[in-house]
């Protein structure tokens, strides 16, 4: 178990928390001293999850949830503000792949589907939770990009312009924030070993790949009140952040 305890007595909310990057960003976070909102649709995973921060000496809330429930993530800001009044951090990582195809050839449902899921769900997140987010000496939010949001690449339209999306509101959301205690970064994670890197890139060896409990340090320092970026992304490629 880790001495380090910069996350003592602080909340912190963490979506797609039942599996991958999420998951052992919530046991890290609990490592430091947090207690952790883990919210994701498997209830066996959030099960399997605070089983695991238990045994580091944390704690965790369960909150079964499918993000793209508006409605229940405003009853979920509501909840929270009547048992901590707070909150101390927001790692929005919950996401959707979508269909690596040519753009003419997605549907307008699967368009519709991951949009809801990566943009409109960290929307709603950003709507219910920003009063909590200030209620906190240092809120800090973190949502969980990449790479695909620039570069363009053939095939990867739907999924890439999600994570342009979300990265355009979390740079106007963090100008707005100048002038207050909260901070609002994005985290490229690069490629990791997770599900859903191996759906997108079908017979890599994903031996060679960092595991998501290597990452996850780094996403947590994102979340301390000593980090004082705000605006930036961090990407684990060149362990360094630069302006969004």
């Amino acid at each position: 178990m880790s001495d380090n305890k910069d996350l003592a007595n602080r909340v912190i909310l963490i979506t797609g928390a039942s599996r991958g990057i999420g998951y052992f960003t919530a046991i890290e976070a609990a490592k430091r001293g947090a207690h952790i909102i883990a919210v994701a649709r498997t209830i066996g995973g959030l099960e399997e999850l605070d089983d695991e921060i238990q045994a580091v000496g944390g704690s965790a809330t369960l909150v079964p949830l499918d993000i793209a429930d508006g409605d229940k993530i405003d009853q979920m800001g509501g909840s929270i503000f009547e048992r901590w009044g707070k909150l101390d951090g927001l790692i929005a990582n919950a996401g959707l792949l979508g269909i690596i195809s040519p753009v003419p050839h997605i549907s307008p449902k699967e368009v519709k589907n991951v949009f809801d899921v990566n943009v409109i769900a960290n929307f709603r997140l950003l709507r219910s939770l920003d009063p909590l987010l200030r209620a906190s000496d240092a809120g800090r939010a973190v949502f969980v990009s990449s790479s695909a949001a620039e570069t363009g690449k053939p095939f990867w339209g739907l999924y890439g312009a999600t994570k342009a999306a979300v990265n355009a509101m979390t740079a106007s959301y963090a100008g707005e924030m100048e002038s207050s205690t909260v901070n609002a970064n994005v985290f490229y994670p690069g490629a990791v070993r997770t599900g859903m890197r191996a759906k997108a890139v079908p017979g890599e060896d994903a031996s060679t790949l960092p595991h998501p409990r290597e990452i996850a340090p780094k996403l947590i320092d994102m979340v301390v009140p000593e980090n004082q970026m705000n605006g930036q992304i961090f990407d684990i490629r060149t362990n360094a952040y630069r302006p969004l």
